[in-house]
């Protein structure tokens, strides 16, 4: 029988669900998919999404370390970042950065994760690993 991954979801650790929401949902755009809590009071195992990013945000200790990041690809890193620098959250100011793999925006939440958006350049090689034009 072949392997075969289906997707990969990354946990996040969070510890003010409001902050994570203010974040997640109304800075960066994600909506709530679903929420967990074993019972009331314990702490919140929740999803969030937006198109094809998915993260899994937790209030459990152990669940991650808080301070990890996260590397995408994505098409339209310009267009995020407008979108974002039209909202006015007052706790991050991201800019552009362009290098050897492509242009990148990286957010850092308020727990210390980052989330290091990537649009692949005509000199990067995409994580697949194929061939994407060449550099002169």
């Amino acid at each position: 029988m072949d392997i075969v991954f289906e997707r990969t979801v990354p946990v996040f650790r969070i510890f003010d669900v409001a902050k994570a929401h203010e974040f997640y949902v109304d800075y960066l755009g994600c909506t709530v998919d679903w929420e967990h809590r074993f019972e009331p009071g314990m702490p919140l195992y929740t999803q969030v999404s937006r198109g094809d990013l998915v993260l899994h945000l937790s209030e459990h200790h152990g669940d991650a370390t808080p301070g990890s990041t996260l590397y995408t690809e994505l098409s339209g890193v310009r267009a995020l970042h407008a979108e974002l620098a039209g909202k006015g959250y007052p706790y991050l100011r991201p800019g552009l950065e362009q290098d050897e793999i492509g242009t990148s925006l990286t957010l850092t939440d308020p727990f210390g994760n980052r989330l290091r958006f990537n649009e692949p350049g005509t000199c990067a090689q995409p994580s697949d690993g194929a061939a994407n034009g060449t550099c002169g």
